[in-house]
Formats: structure tokens, sequence, C-alpha cells
């Protein structure tokens, strides 16, 4: 009988075999994946039972077996009406719950009628300027039934002030309310940009949404702590654990500072996890992040069980689908679906393959809700609680990325909590050198991506893409608005939208202080009836307050200003990182042709060519112009970042003053056909034809010849190499930059 083999005696048959090679795969976030897990790379891990503390295996001890994941798909087509009849479509064909994704001028607390909107309205998803709109929105769905997922953060809430009165009018009281508010303002900070206000008004919010479900709608989930966006923004597997974890803390140590009971609200928060195509280290995460959530909410004294659980909605990445050979999208969006599942998701939206450069159609769409159907009726998977649980490699890699993650949550404490640490701008600085990464990675052709930058196809074939009217879709919500203020009475209006400026107004951490120590700042005891007003008013609750502005038929544009009044508007502007691509080329030929040609154009121009890097419209993804950005800069252009949500008069005027060569207008959420044109025309007006104007992001390749007709000179869409990017826009700029793969010398 011969002895058993050890790891070891694989390690020397493996070497053999692939002549001494290192076959250990570092991952981004870090990790050394080995290329073999036995039993003793899992020894002493025990991940314990699906329903029983630490959750790793999953919240409930059934798992699918009792009840499969809820499908969602998260939609928003334009208006109401649209949106109402694809969610009515969808649920007939066995969705189970609804989505709701706004459009940019909704998230960011303007009505349609708001100036600065005209390119954004219905784009990206539905227009709600009223509670009208909502009542549309919902019609024939009754909201005692149908749970409602709302993706909202910057204008949160007078998106549930709407629901709230919306539901009220179809007879169902907020008690019967069930779904899910994103609510979670900290990672717009980071990553995403829809805030309106600043962190610490915007953290009143969070905490009073909070305090006020707690008390009226006890089947609502108050907040959805979402990891999503960052893993969209390129944050690492690790990044998007530790961070969403480090928001959930922050959050639910400033509901306890307002006086409410952990145990009280922690049960209905909920979390949101992006999926990638890493599908090991995505199941790893969603089970480690249950571990590290348990360990979260025991330090901070929560008692009761559910507390301490996890739960969560998952959506596959839209960063991962490619404009380029698009069916391919359909595979990606499967296998990052299994991960969701095997991960252990309590409820799952899945992309549609034509994401990449549009709203989904309703063909595309139907591809994509029955991933998720054919998963959970043909395959078995339901079939058992936590199928993966037990696997060496999956238990290890759970415990390297938790440890990881704990590493990054110290750091997040030492800083002062999740607040302090997104103020410091350490987070977005770390999810954009991440970004940088991986696209170098992608550009180089390290990290392959099939039908992009391996297995291309010599042409694409055309795919149907939906468009959206965006003039048509406005001049419909600017027409609904007036109707609604005719009727409505004026008085009562103002007398609500007053209310809540006061109610903002109020400083809970001054009343707090004075009703301790009883006396004003001059030491003068305070009198009873004045006493009695600041305790009053530390109890204003925001969304309370502004549901009374909604019974009204206040708007969304009116409820966000009354509490601007108060607070202020929110602005930053973007930081890109340097050096990350000077590093990943180091020694390339190709990149040092691009920074030879550079400096060509610096020795013409007698300045460096000098890029204006645009970011026009409501939309908030700045990851894409945040790459172009770094990369330009480290390849030797002057590079000028704009603020996020610039009208086409304000870049205009930005590149005249900084008197660019060129202005590269990043787009992501379908305005590019209202606000490039006009940006293009306004340079024209101001006698600056010569600024190059081009464009990048997710264009559709059928609107490419608009664009140029428009006069833009250059489009670059999902999956362009940046550098090569470079490249065409030195040759814009006159230089004869010769094509990848030829010397330097046949250009000159």
């Amino acid at each position: 009988m011969t002895d058993k083999p050890t790891k070891a005696d694989w390690q020397a048959k493996a070497d053999k075999e692939v002549a001494g090679r290192d076959l250990t795969w570092r991952t981004p976030e870090g990790i050394d994946v080995q290329p073999l897990y036995t039993a003793e790379d899992a020894e002493g891990l025990d991940p314990g039972l699906p329903g029983f503390a630490p959750y790793t295996r999953g919240p409930y001890a059934s798992m699918y077996t009792g009840r499969p994941w809820t499908i969602r798909q998260y939609a928003g087509f334009s208006t109401a009406e649209e949106s109402n009849a694809f969610y009515r479509r969808n649920l007939a064909m066995g969705q189970k719950g609804l989505s709701v994704a706004f459009d940019l001028a909704t998230h960011r607390g303007y009505d349609s009628d708001h100036p600065r909107v005209r390119g954004d309205v219905g784009k990206a998803g539905v227009a709600i300027d009223t509670v009208r709109d909502m009542e549309i929105l919902f019609d024939q769905i009754p909201l005692d039934e149908m749970s409602v997922s709302m993706t909202m953060n910057g204008a949160v809430i007078p998106v549930m002030a709407f629901y709230i009165v919306a539901a009220e009018r179809q007879g169902v009281s907020q008690e019967k309310l069930s779904g899910t508010i994103q609510n979670d303002i900290l990672k717009e900070f980071m990553v995403r940009n829809t805030y309106i206000y600043p962190p610490e008004p915007s953290m009143r919010i969070v905490s009073d949404i909070i305090a006020y479900t707690s008390q009226h709608m006890p089947r609502f989930n108050s907040i959805s702590i979402s990891g999503y966006h960052m893993h969209e923004a390129g944050a690492t597997a690790v990044q998007e654990l530790a961070f969403t974890i480090a928001d959930g803390k922050e959050y639910a140590k400033r509901a306890m500072e307002t006086g409410l009971d952990i145990d009280a609200f922690a049960p209905r928060l909920s979390f949101f996890w992006g999926i990638g195509m890493n599908f090991f280290m995505e199941i790893a995460k969603m089970r480690a992040a249950r571990l590290l959530w348990h360990d979260v909410m025991t330090e901070l004294g929560a008692k009761n069980a559910k507390s301490k659980m996890l739960r969560t909605h998952c959506q596959t990445s839209g960063v991962s689908l490619q404009e380029q050979d698009p069916y391919n999208n359909v595979i990606r969006t499967t296998l990052e679906a299994l991960s969701a599942v095997l991960g252990g998701t309590q409820s799952l939206h899945t992309n549609a393959l034509d994401e990449a450069i549009a709203l989904p159609t309703d063909f595309s769409a139907r591809i994509a809700r029955n991933t998720q159907l054919v998963i959970q009726e043909e395959t078995g998977i339901t079939n058992v609680a936590d199928p993966l649980g037990g696997s060496y490699y999956i238990e290890a890699l759970t415990k390297e990325i938790a440890d990881k993650a704990r590493e990054l949550l110290a750091e997040v404490d030492a800083a002062g909590g999740m607040t302090a640490y997104v103020a410091s701008g350490a987070p977005k600085a770390a999810i954009e050198s991440a970004a940088a990464e991986k696209q170098a990675k992608v550009d180089k052709g390290e990290t392959v991506i099939v039908g992009v930058n391996k297995y291309r196809k010599a042409e694409e074939d055309p795919i149907d893409t939906l468009d959206i009217d965006n003039h048509k879709v406005r001049a419909s919500q600017v027409a609904r608005i007036e109707k609604v203020r005719r009727n409505r009475d004026e008085e009562q209006v103002k007398v609500a939208l007053a209310n809540l400026t006061r109610g903002a107004q109020v400083n809970r951490a001054e009343n707090e202080a004075l009703l301790k120590d009883g006396r004003d700042d001059k030491g003068v005891p305070l009198p009873p009836s004045q006493l009695e007003k600041l305790a009053a008013d530390s109890e204003t609750n925001l969304l309370a307050l502004a549901v009374e502005a909604a019974r009204a038929d206040a708007t969304l544009g009116e409820i966000s200003a009354a509490m601007e009044k108060a607070f202020g508007r929110y602005d930053t502007i973007p930081t890109p990182v340097k050096g990350v691509y000077s590093s990943a080329y180091e020694g390339d030929a190709r990149y040092a042709q691009v920074v030879e040609g550079v400096e060509a154009v610096a020795r013409r121009l007698d300045h460096k060519p000098r890029i204006l890097v645009a970011k026009m419209g409501q939309d908030g993804h700045d990851r894409g112009a945040n790459v172009i950005a770094s990369a330009f800069a480290d390849m030797g252009f002057e590079v000028i970042s704009g603020p996020l949500f610039q009208t086409p008069e304000e870049t205009a005027k930005m590149a005249l003053e900084h008197d660019v060569d060129a202005v590269g207008a990043s787009s992501l959420a379908a305005g590019h056909k209202t606000l490039i044109p006009e940006l293009v025309q306004q340079l024209k007006d101001a006698g600056r034809a010569d600024i190059k104007v081009v464009a990048g992001g997710v264009i559709p390749p059928q609107d490419y010849d608009f664009l140029k007709k428009a006069g833009v000179q250059g489009i670059y869409g999902p999956g362009t190499n940046v550098v090569e990017a470079a490249a065409d826009v030195l040759r814009l700029l006159g230089h004869n930059m010769p094509p990848a793969g030829e010397e330097m010398e046949a250009a000159e």
C-alpha cells in the first residue's frame, strides 16, 4: 500500500509539468492565490452552519431550499408611464420585486424644468418631479403586496415622502409598505457623486430616515449600504468590502447617537454588492461580509440576532459589460449571477447585454431576467444551502479577504470613523488608484477581455439599442409640473416648505448641549418655555416634515431647495491620482512613443498639450474621466480636471480661461447628444473653433455620425485603449503619430 500523496508531492509533480514556473496568482487585492488548495489550507477554519452566528454560510438556515432569492430588475424608463408598463410586463413574466432607477435630475434634487438639467431629464432612469409621477409609476401595482427597492441618496427625502404619499393615495398605510431605500450617502462622496448637501447634514438625513422608518414603517429597510458603486468605480474586492462595512458601522453609530436603540433599527439595515468576474473572489467577499458585519454589530452592543445578520441585494457588474462583441455580455452576466447566488444573496438584479452603451431594450431585459429564472429553476442550485461551504479554496479565500478587510477597517477607525475618513479623501484616492491600475492592465493585455483586447472580431455586428428622446420627455414632465402647481394650494405649500427649512436649520448638537447645561452661553438659566422648544426642535424629523410638503404637492426640486437654504449645496473638484500609468508602462515601447509625441507637440506649441477633461450634466460617475486624466497627465499632457455637473456654457468658459488645445467630454448617462453639441457651439460662438472636442464613455456607435456632424473630432467608446486614445489626440493636434507597432522615425 503506497503512502497517500501530500501537497509537497503534488508541487514537485506540477513543477516538472510547468518547468518550475510559479503558478501563484497575485490578485488586485494583493492576495496570493495558490494553484491548489487542500485540507491543510482550511485547517482550523470552521464556517459554521447557515442561519447560525457568525452567518458566514448565510443568514437563514434553509437558504434557497426554503425560498429562492428575489428576482429584481433595476429599471426606470424616462417617464413614469413607460416605467410602469415595463414593471407590469416583467411582474407578469416572473419578476418578484421592483427596483427603481431614477434619472439624474431627480438624483440631484432638480425639477425637470430647471435649466441645469436640460440634457439629463429621462436619461438613465425615470423622472420624478411630483407625487403625481410616483402615483403613475406604481399604478395598478399594489404597494401593500409589492416590495419596492429605490436607488436614491441625494434627493432621498423627497423621494421617500412621495412614495409614502403615493401609497396613501392608493389606500395603503405606511406600516404596510415593504422594500428598501438606498439612503447611503457616504459612498456618494467616495465614488458616485450624486450628493446634494455637505457630509454632516447629509448624515443627519440618513439618521432621520432610519428614525422615521423605525417608528412608522416596520417592514421597510431604511438603508441599503452599497458597495456596488465602489465596485463600479474600480475598487478591489477588499476595498469594496471594508469601506462598505465601515459605512454601515458609521450609520449605526450615528443612529445610536440620536438615542435610537441599535436593536430597534439594525434588523432593517441591508447591503448591496457589485458582483464582478473574479468568480470565487466574489463568493468569498459575500461570505466574509456576513462574518465582519456580525463582529461589528456585536462590538456595537447589538443583542438581537437579526441585528447581526447581513442581508443583501446584489447586481451584476455594469463595468464588466463591453460594447465590443456584446453577446459575450450574456455569458459574463450569467457567471456573475452564479457568484451572487453561490455567495448567498437575498435578491439579485442581472444587467442586460446592451447596458454598456444604452438602457436595455425589452429583448435584452428579458434575457437578463430569464438568466435568473434558468439558474433558479433548472440548475438544482436551490436544493442545497451554501453548496460551496467547506471548499478548501472558498474557506481559505474567505479568511484571506476578511483579514485584509479588517486591516482597512482598523485604518478607518484610526481616522475617527468613516465620515472623517471620507472627508480626508483617502478612500476616494485608493479606489481611483485601483481603477487606473485595472485599466492599465487591460490596455496592456495582462487582463484579458474576450472580444476587446483578445479574440476581437474584425468587424463588429450592429446591435439595436434604446434611444430616449430627451426633449420630448422633458416637455411632458414640465407640462405635468405646471398642472400640479396650478391645482394646489400655494399657501399650504409655502408653509410646509418654510417648516422644512426651519427644521433643517435646527442644530441638534447645540440644542442638546444647552438642554444638558440648562444655561445660555453667558451662564444665565434658560426659562422652561425655551427648554421645551429646544427639546421639541431636537425631535424634528426632516422626513416627517417632507411628507407634509408632499401632501401639499410641493415638487421634488422645491423640497430639496428648502433644505438647501439651511445646508447649502456641496461641490468638489476631482483630483486624479498620478504615477499609475507611468509605473505600469515602464519600459513599454508604444507608451514611450506616445510620451515622445507629447514632447514633440509641446516643443511646437511652446507649451505642453493642454486638455480639459470635462463632466457635463448631472452624471457623477467619474471613473472614466479620472482614468483619462491620470493617464494623460502621466504621458505628459497638461490636464485640467473640470468640476462635476458643469453646463456646456461653464465648460466652454473654463476651456477659454485655461486656453486649452482640446476638451475631452466624458459621458456615461446618455446626455451626449444634447450636451456635447452645445459645447461645440459655445466654442464656435466664442471664436475658438480651433479647440478640438473629443468624447468618451457610454456612447452608442449609431450616435457617432451625429456627434461628428456636430463637430466632435474623436470618439472613444468602452474598450478603448487609453494609450491609443492619447496617440489619436496627438494626431488631432497635428502630430504625425505612427500607428501602434511602427517606428517613430516613420512619422517624422
